[in-house]
Formats: C-alpha cells, structure tokens, sequence
C-alpha cells in the first residue's frame, strides 16, 4: 500500500466516527509513519502513558498526550496531542488489504479512545 493509500484509509476511518467525537477533538495531530522510532518506544516506557495499539510485538498506533480526563485548569494546549499510526506494522501484522484497512480503523478509534482518557482494557473490551 503506498504512503497516500494509507493516510487516505486514515482519513476514511476518521470519516466514519460519529461528529461529535471528532468535534470533541481540540490541539490534536494525527499523523502517519512508517515505523516507530527510539522516541515512540521511550514514551511507552513513560510512567504517564496511557497506551497504544498492538499486534504481538508490532506497535501499531500511539497516543502521546494529556488525556481530556487528566486536564487541569493550568492545561494550555501549547503542544498538540499526537495520534501516529505506523503503516510497516500493519502492513507485517495482516495479510490482505482489507485486514489493514480494517485494522487501520480500529488503531484510530483506538487512539482516540484514549485522548478521551479511556484506557487499554476497557478499549480491548470494546473491540478496540
């Protein structure tokens, strides 16, 4: 899938979320990338990390912010929040092109979910 393929599918999950969830959405970048690097693997290793999408060891999307649930009154939203979704892992993690698209969907609800302060087990129930 090439690089416009991928943010196009992005674009089409973001589509398909309902508009008040994607109103609700302020200061927030969502952004693609083809690998994780040393900065996205260290932020997982933060203390303060909500979470992120796996598949076995593939680190499929990330969320790198304050949850709306943990904003303060002194929270000024200088620095975006930043949702990355990383093609390589999806494109190793599922064989057709259709389980990526699908996949690519679920990682971007995913991600959301967690600005919204929801964390992994509950998103996992949910079928995120």
């Amino acid at each position: 899938m090439s690089d416009e393929e991928f943010e196009a599918v992005i674009e089409e999950a973001l589509d398909s979320i309902p508009e008040k969830f994607i109103e609700a959405l302020e200061n927030v970048a969502i952004v693609m990338e083809d690998e994780p690097d040393d900065y996205h693997l260290e932020t997982l290793e933060s203390p303060d990390s909500l979470g992120a999408s796996y598949c076995d060891d593939e680190l499929l999307g990330l969320y790198d912010g304050i949850p709306l649930t943990e904003r303060g009154e002194y929270y000024d939203g200088d620095i975006p929040d930043v949702i990355t979704v990383f093609k390589g892992p999806h494109e190793r993690c599922f064989g057709s092109r259709e389980q990526v698209v699908e996949e690519i969907g679920k990682t971007v609800i995913h991600e959301i979910g967690h600005y919204f302060g929801i964390d992994d087990a509950r998103l996992h129930e949910m079928g995120y």
